[in-house]
């Protein structure tokens, strides 16, 4: 029994299907955003604040799928958490009260796919919706109904003129210095 066997056969059980359990389908996200952003550090660890950043710029990613892994018969209702948080860890070790949301910018992720073609590693199958913090409502849940009235979607080919059109739009400036 080799060590490499046993990450071999982990990651077949847990990235080997189509539909990806939700603790790990943010990895996936995340490695697409990371491909389609090549611009910006993927920094997300387990207790991070948020998961890109560039320049200072902080980037928070959510995802959300209407299939998942524990049924076949109902389809999910979109939605994604963005509720405030109370601080951060910096370095996974201090605690810094720092009430608020972490990033500058959110990155929501929808895969919509509701038939047997979906694939949750498939990164043509996503849409992506880039918002500013500023631009969210004071809510700790939002629905797509409402992402749809914020913002318009973006393929992965997309992602990147988009987070750059929404950053030239707002101005958005950092809030904390860089890592």
């Amino acid at each position: 029994m080799k060590r490499s066997d046993i990450v071999t056969l982990a990651s077949e059980v847990i990235f080997g299907k189509s539909l990806i359990m939700n603790v790990y389908r943010s990895i996936v996200v995340e490695a697409i955003i990371s491909r389609a952003l090549p611009d910006w550090t993927w920094c997300s660890s387990d207790y991070a604040s948020h998961d890109f950043e560039r320049n200072g710029i902080r980037l928070e990613v959510k995802q959300t799928a209407i299939r998942q892994t524990w049924t076949t018969t109902r389809l999910s209702r979109p939605s994604w958490d963005i509720a405030p948080r109370k601080g951060y860890w910096l370095d996974g070790k201090t605690w810094i009260p720092s009430p608020g949301r972490n990033a500058e910018l959110y990155l929501l992720g929808l895969h919509a796919i509701a038939d047997d073609t979906a694939d949750h590693r498939d990164p043509e199958q996503w849409r992506f919706f880039v918002i500013a913090t500023s631009d969210l409502p004071p809510t700790n849940q939002i629905g797509l109904r409402k992402v749809e009235q914020l913002a318009s979607f973006s393929s992965v080919t997309g992602l990147a003129a988009k987070v750059d059109e929404i950053l030239s739009q707002r101005r958005v400036t950092s809030t904390r210095e860089p890592l």
